[in-house]
């Protein structure tokens, strides 16, 4: 769908031709983000709400609010316009965004930028250093030719990897914060924020929100990223689902959000198989080599950027050293789900996150 014909559709919907439409029971609808309660455990219910949402990024962005001021509508339709903005700027798969440029120029000098790109990279630098490597906004070459192997029907050999290896690391690239300029040592150098922009759009479009004065709604982009403000439905947060890693059309459990943000990576679904070895999409930047430690990892963090960038370093670091991340910074909460011993039934290791904001289905697991 392109820009002006999501534009075109979310204006019809602000002018009613489709609003009828627009409030609806939450549900297994909402790409099984809010829930309705069950029998089977004591999950919050959702509410009537209202959603619009538009395609960026190769995803879904939707916002979903209480039922309102018809105000509120216009004000969200202008935070989806926001996030076609965001790609714009960070994305490497258009020649012509921000990001390109300063990938294709900055191998030959210091390279200045929009400065939300040079502010959401800066991040992705500290991040890296926190997580000795586990998240690496650097590590593009690896995944380009791991996506490259994958076609040809082969892994990459060790010299090829090496190789790779040789041009990443965040060491590689020099951040002036004065200027607000990087410069790269080698033009096989490449930043790439696959790992943590979407994120970053949601807290930009959700701080646009907070100053339009809307206090209570979700943001989410595709199935791994949500933003929430506020409550919903006489709940103290928005209720979200948690899907079982194992069975991804199960419902694992429900987690209530108020003011912060969840991420989800994992393997499940994105993987592939070579003579008869399975592989997931996550690498460990720091190896070059697809991680296997956990089925799936999900954080909590007060912002989006951070939850992102989170789960992913939290997937490749594994356990001991995410549980350690949570006792050094106490504002972050983890969900981390390893590998069933025996049977089907899991043991989630859970870290900074209240029980009475989380309900899981007890028959699922190990007890």
């Amino acid at each position: 769908m392109s820009e002006k014909k999501t534009t075109s559709n979310r204006r019809d919907f602000l002018t009613g031709r489709v609003l009828k439409q627009a409030a609806e029971r939450v549900g297994n609808d909402l790409a099984d983000y809010l829930n309705d309660a069950t029998e089977d455990f004591a999950a919050p219910s959702g509410g009537s709400t209202i959603r619009l949402s538009t395609r960026a990024m190769a995803t879904e962005f939707a916002v979903v609010m209480n039922p309102g001021p018809s105000q509120q509508v216009m004000h969200a339709s202008d935070a989806l316009d926001l996030i076609h903005e965001l790609e714009h700027l960070m994305t490497v798969y258009k020649p012509n965004s921000e990001m390109s440029r300063v990938n294709a120029q900055a191998a030959e000098g210091a390279v200045s930028m929009d400065p939300r790109l040079f502010e959401i990279l800066d991040r992705s630098r500290e991040i890296c250093v926190e997580t000795a490597g586990g998240f690496d906004p650097s590590s593009g070459p690896l995944i380009a030719l791991w996506r490259d192997c994958r076609q040809q029907g082969r892994i990459p050999t060790e010299e090829e990897i090496t190789e790779c290896l040789s041009h990443t690391g965040i060491d590689q690239f020099e951040f002036d914060n004065l200027a607000h300029t990087i410069r790269y040592r080698s033009p096989r150098n490449e930043l790439n924020l696959g790992g943590i922009g979407k994120g970053y759009a949601l807290d930009l479009a959700g701080q646009y929100l907070l100053e339009q004065d809307l206090e209570d709604w979700m943001f989410y982009g595709g199935f791994s990223s949500i933003l929430a403000r506020g409550t919903h439905n006489q709940l103290p947060g928005w209720p979200v689902g948690i899907k079982n890693p194992l069975f991804t059309s199960q419902r694992l459990g429900t987690i209530l959000l108020q003011n912060c943000s969840m991420s989800t990576s994992g393997s499940s679904v994105q993987h592939f198989r070579h003579k008869g070895k399975r592989y997931g999409h996550i690498l460990d930047p720091r190896t070059g080599w697809p991680v296997s430690e956990l089925l799936s990892v999900t954080v909590i963090a007060p912002d989006a950027a951070l939850a992102d960038a989170l789960s992913t370093a939290f997937y490749v670091i594994g356990i001991e050293k995410a549980l350690e991340y949570c006792d050094n910074h106490t504002e972050i909460g983890t969900i981390l789900i390893p590998p069933p011993a025996h049977g089907r039934k899991l043991s989630p290791v859970i870290r900074g996150i209240p029980n009475e904001f989380l309900f899981l289905d007890r028959d699922q697991l190990l007890s």
